[in-house]
């Protein structure tokens, strides 16, 4: 942060770029999960398939999930024990296509996988089938693990907060704004929610704290 120099921590996979990287996650042993869709652009599709990857900390990727859509945010449990996929697939590689033109939406939902202390995934199921409306963009948790969705739904546009098990605790309403992400805040802010909704950037101050990574302990 001091230098204000930046990286690049993988730009290919098995020599190729990503169609087009979305968001990420972290698990406590420092491995980045993220998701690699295609929602904008005219550059050709680079990867066979929009998937989930995992980079460890030694700088190699894998391909984690192929089988979650056109996967959207993604999330580590607090228990790291499970890894959350949202599958947002509006069916089409570009959002604006004209007025009355419509196309057919594929995977619209909450997805979970258990997560292995190796940072592998097995045991996929639905927690959530947002069908026939759309779904999720950017999720977050809190310390109980419960799940915090911004839901792109016109039907009921807002954050909605789900148990680990996918059953719905609360909903707060956006208005006719569709959300984009939320994301918790550091300190004694750690109650403190933020959301990307429209052109606009919320915060709610809750009664629950939300989730963080442990401290990073100092090396020699």
């Amino acid at each position: 942060m001091k230098s204000g120099k930046s990286y690049i921590l993988t730009g290919l996979y098995n020599d190729r770029p990503y169609n087009g990287l979305n968001d990420l996650t972290i698990d406590e042993k420092g491995r980045i999960y993220f998701t690699d869709p295609r929602y904008l652009g005219w550059e050709p599709m680079n990867q066979p398939v929009q998937a989930v990857y995992r980079l460890d900390p030694d700088g190699k990727v894998t391909r984690l999930i192929t089988d979650a859509g056109k996967p959207n945010g993604v999330q580590v449990s607090p228990d790291q024990k499970t890894l959350y996929v949202l599958a947002h697939d509006n069916g089409s590689n570009e959002v604006f296509l004209g007025e009355g033109i419509k196309f057919q939406k594929g995977l619209m939902a909450c997805l979970a996988y258990d997560l292995s202390p190796e940072g592998t995934v097995s045991n996929r199921r639905m927690l959530i089938d947002y069908l026939p409306n759309d779904g999720g963009d950017g999720m977050t948790v809190d310390v109980d693990g419960n799940l915090y969705i911004a839901v792109r739904s016109e039907a009921a546009p807002g954050v909605h907060i789900y148990t680990p098990q996918g059953k719905e605790l609360a909903y707060i309403s956006t208005g006719k704004e569709l959300p984009t992400n939320v994301a918790f805040g550091y300190g004694d802010d750690g109650n403190l929610l933020y959301l990307t909704s429209g052109k606009s950037l919320y915060s709610i101050r809750l009664a629950k704290k939300g989730y963080r990574l442990p401290p990073v302990k100092a090396t020699q």
